[in-house]
């Protein structure tokens, strides 16, 4: 069967086709789309106090922490391979948020974010997915802060905080993450953060293995490196942020922990970070009408 899930160079997009489960799932048979039974998987991760204590020490004094592994219980090798696919019916890689199984990822996250931020916490509408492909020398996205010194606390704790998960093992060659520890970063968590002023020396990579995690609170600066073809492999990941709950909205609107989005609110929300992030993510002609007439609808 051919999906509906497509965009060809000069055609019109068709909505309506966008918003049938069925068509995702003919797209990647492999992974489910609103199905209640797979969302309701009760797998979290959870930390004790010890923990939670070691983990903002970090948050605080580095900026991040990393953890090499984790029993997900999904099927990694499989969504990687369903953001490929999704490049290559001429959509963006966050498209595979269509699919319960990415936020799945997220849910298990659920008790450690509500330890880090807050038990009121909630996901900002901020979220994005990559596929860095060195057969074709890509990169990731250029040296940024997610945020700014508003989303820290004087003491350096966090307002918000970004999850990055690798899908594949992201390495030097294929485009890891790069970052700025911050108490190497002279402007970190000041009202000069916008100047960069840290060493070349101090620049840290950090290689990831697939179903590792990557956690870093809004203010640090990251990058994604410059692939190399002698990478045997793309560098596939996923990122979503979250906030504080006690904190106004940093972009809305926010999703409370653990929402069941519907097939249409799923695709509004891809839609506009496909817009919000132009800046980082060149759209073909296509993509732009996608996005531009989903977010127009009058919403249900």
């Amino acid at each position: 069967m051919t999906s509906a899930i497509h965009l060809n160079p000069g055609t019109v997009p068709q909505i309506e086709a966008f918003l049938q489960p069925q068509a995702w799932i003919d797209l990647n048979p492999s992974l489910s789309v609103c199905d209640a039974a797979r969302m309701n998987d009760p797998v979290m991760f959870g930390i004790d106090d010890a923990s939670e204590k070691s983990l903002m020490r970090l948050l605080v004094r580095e900026g991040y922490f990393h953890i090499p592994q984790l029993p997900w219980n999904l099927p990694l090798a499989e969504m990687a391979q369903t953001i490929i696919r999704l490049t290559e019916v001429g959509l963006v890689p966050p498209f595979c948020f269509m699919y319960d199984e990415f936020w799945l990822m997220y849910a298990r996250l659920h008790k450690m974010l509500g330890r880090l931020l807050g038990e009121g916490y909630a996901m900002l509408p901020d979220f994005w997915a990559w596929y860095v492909n060195p057969r074709k020398e890509n990169r990731g996205w250029t040296p940024h802060r997610d945020k700014n010194h508003r989303a820290l606390y004087p003491d350096g704790r966090p307002k918000s905080l970004t999850v990055w998960l690798p899908l594949t093992d992201a390495t030097p060659l294929n485009g890891c993450i790069y970052m700025i520890p911050a108490y190497l970063d002279p402007t970190y968590n000041t009202p000069q953060d916008k100047e960069w002023k840290f060493a070349a020396q101090d620049v840290r990579a950090l290689p990831a293995n697939a179903g590792g995690l990557l956690m870093w609170n809004s203010g640090v600066v990251h990058w994604g490196g410059h692939s190399s073809p002698l990478s045997p492999g793309p560098r596939i990941s996923i990122a979503f942020e979250f906030q504080r709950g006690d904190e106004p909205p940093m972009n809305t609107p926010l999703i409370p922990p653990l929402s069941m989005l519907t097939v249409e609110q799923r695709l509004r929300m891809i839609c506009k970070q496909v817009l919000q992030y132009t800046h980082m993510y060149p759209l073909s002609a296509e993509l732009k009408a996608l996005a531009e007439g989903v977010m127009k609808r009058p919403v249900a």
